[in-house]
């Protein structure tokens, strides 16, 4: 029997445009793009220049430190720009596709038989290998690492996010495929969390429980448990010198794809999502597509401006409308701009359209109640005190507050101490959310996890 996992803290945050489960017919993308700067802590080595033909799984560019990790185009195509940013930071490689989907094929053998090195030698070839994200600090893994266990979130909590069940339900397959691949990765386990509603679903049925070579871990609680350092931290914590490798779910059919046909399949289901979305829904589209594609899907008011988050409004990052989806991205969402002050402010009264955690506005008494909440800070920075709302949305056994402090202080003693192993910026993108001092939490602790990498290196 399986054991259900409970989590007492968190927060939902319930937000008007949530995608139909209906696939949407999108234009076809005119352009799309790999962007280095998707890839934290990556030096880029580009290989490709303006005008060159390039096939789907054709090197674009390296990791300079890494040369055997290697970074492919999506589409078949012409390379059709390389920008540049200050300093010549390399900002992204568009291609244009000339709609031929040429593969480039790779040699894969009887799985069973294959060895750990010619399995990681075909994903790194392939230009599958960013797939995999090692915690600690939420960077492309080492293929010369053999991590204690691999996890995959199977569901995500977050707003306006992908129902991995419905967007994989023709993909089951590929997906048992990719889990005999991620089981030969590693000398440990290959965890997969689900959630408490996903039992019995169409793909996490009774028939995929029973697959071989993977740990089911059942999660019921609110966001962030669809967060695999939430999970991690539950199932197999993090202590210094141990790595984890961590991959999404639409990548490990793409692995699966890889096994199976010997090609580097790029296509994902992406949503778009949000109240400034005219139908929120699900789409099939390429890795790195232009987002001119949903253009009018988009509203546009001359009065009211958009922000488009390419994933998670928690954690995702801005893009403008002639941007690209991000290579680990599976949402696109679409909120109003917050430019405006407020009278009054946590004054007024009643606030019944206002979202609280606590029951600072009257709002509270509609548990179910959707919200059109906007990028309005509601307020300025202040002092940053200990008042507990932190633990409160966390549930993971780390003091966010002290480490926080302790990331500004350069403490490195303290940081490991507190926890920073543990947690990347998606993990504690709800303390910033809450935070009544409006500090920068992903922001201050990504420059501590910056710190233990020069430190440790």
């Amino acid at each position: 029997m399986l054991k259900i996992i409970k989590l007492k803290r968190g927060l939902n945050i319930k937000l008007k445009g949530e995608p139909e489960k209906i696939f949407g017919a999108a234009e076809k993308p005119v352009k799309y793009a790999l962007k280095p700067t998707d890839f934290i802590g990556l030096t880029p080595k580009l290989v490709v220049q303006e005008g060159d033909k390039v096939k789907i799984g054709s090197p674009l560019f390296l990791d300079k430190n890494k040369p055997e990790i290697k970074f492919v185009s999506p589409v078949s195509g012409t390379i059709s720009a390389i920008n540049r940013g200050e300093k010549r930071k390399l900002l992204s490689i568009v291609v244009a596709p000339d709609y031929a989907d040429d593969y480039i094929k790779h040699d894969v053998d009887d799985l069973e038989k294959m060895t750990r090195e010619q399995i990681i030698n075909v994903i790194l070839e392939s230009g599958a290998f960013p797939f995999f994200i090692q915690r600690p600090y939420g960077i492309i893994a080492n293929p010369n690492d053999v991590p204690k266990a691999v996890f995959v979130s199977c569901f995500d909590s977050s707003p306006l996010a992908v129902d991995y069940d419905f967007a994989l339900q023709y993909d089951a397959e590929y997906l048992k495929k990719g889990i005999k691949v991620l089981s030969k990765l590693t000398n440990g386990n290959v965890n997969f969390g689900i959630s408490k509603k996903m039992l019995g679903s169409t793909i996490f049925n009774t028939e995929f429980l029973n697959v071989q070579n993977i740990t089911i871990n059942v999660f019921d609680g609110k966001h962030p448990a669809g967060n695999v350092g939430v999970q991690i931290s539950h199932v197999n914590p993090i202590s210094k010198g141990d790595i984890v490798w961590t991959i999404k779910p639409q990548h490990v059919v793409m692995l699966g794809k890889l096994f199976e046909k010997g090609i580097y399949d790029a296509n994902k289901v992406v949503v778009l999502a949000g109240s400034r979305v005219e139908r929120p829904c699900y789409f099939r589209l390429h890795a790195g597509a232009a987002i001119s594609v949903f253009s009018n899907q988009i509203k546009k008011e001359s009065e009211k401006e958009n922000r488009i988050i390419s994933g998670s409004v928690l954690s995702g990052a801005q893009i403008s409308d002639d941007d690209y989806i991000g290579f680990y991205d599976d949402q696109i969402c679409v909120i109003p701009e917050g430019k405006y002050n407020e009278l009054l402010g946590w004054a007024r009264p009643l606030r019944m359209k206002k979202f609280s955690m606590s029951h600072s506005y009257f709002s509270w008494i509609m548990p179910n109640k959707k919200y059109n909440l906007d990028t309005n800070y509601n307020g300025s920075p202040r002092a940053f005190v200990m008042n507990g709302q932190y633990e409160k949305v966390l549930p993971m056994n780390i003091y966010p507050v002290y480490l926080l402090k302790a990331i500004l202080a350069n403490d490195i003693d303290k940081m490991e101490q507190l926890g920073i192993y543990e947690v990347i910026e998606e993990d504690l993108a709800l303390c910033e959310f809450v935070c009544t001092s409006k500090i920068d939490v992903q922001e201050i602790l990504r420059s501590g996890i910056n710190s233990m990498i020069q430190e440790m290196s």
